[in-house]
């Protein structure tokens, strides 16, 4: 279990280890690592979804680790909810930003022809968090678009220890 501490509240997300033990492998590396800390929600698509994890607020990229083989045969969906990795159109090209699909995005599923997106946790408590970062206003900033206009930042990630659950 982690905690998202952001600017908007708290929320916490469950990892499926089982299904996706490369992507949270790699996810726990940049967690534990402090990566995350100070990065922001720097793409918001309301009835889509929110991505963050690799931008800090003045939008320069932070360098993270070497992409990672995509799970995206794991049999786990796009649902409202779930975390997936976000890649290039390079099916194993995923780092450090990911994405909370707002709705059920079947589309980015794994099926023949579309390789799809790795879904390797949920959140587990806060979706209203996730839900109010979804619903901020946005615009385009330094190359990129649907930024929120006022920034959300992630504070921090941090793991969870079972008997604090």
């Amino acid at each position: 279990m982690l905690q998202f501490k952001t600017s908007k509240g708290t929320f916490t997300v469950q990892l499926f280890e089982k299904q996706a033990p490369i992507t949270v492998e790699n996810f726990l590396r940049y967690a534990d690592e402090g990566f995350f800390d100070g990065t922001i929600f720097h793409r918001v698509i309301p009835g889509f979804m929110i991505q963050g994890g690799g931008l800090t607020p003045d939008m320069k990229n932070k360098r993270g680790h070497d992409p990672i083989q995509n799970e995206a045969t794991n049999g786990l969906k796009n649902k409202r909810g779930t975390l997936s990795m976000a890649r290039t159109n390079d099916i194993n090209s995923a780092t450090s930003q990911f994405f909370i699909n707002v709705v059920d995005n079947d589309f980015l599923d794994h099926k023949p022809g579309n390789y799809g997106y790795a879904v390797f946790g949920r959140v587990d408590s806060g979706m209203d968090v996730v839900d109010a970062i979804a619903s901020v206003k946005t615009g385009n900033k330094a190359g990129h678009q649907d930024v929120p206009i006022e920034t959300v930042l992630i504070e921090s990630v941090t793991r969870l220890e079972k008997n604090d659950e």
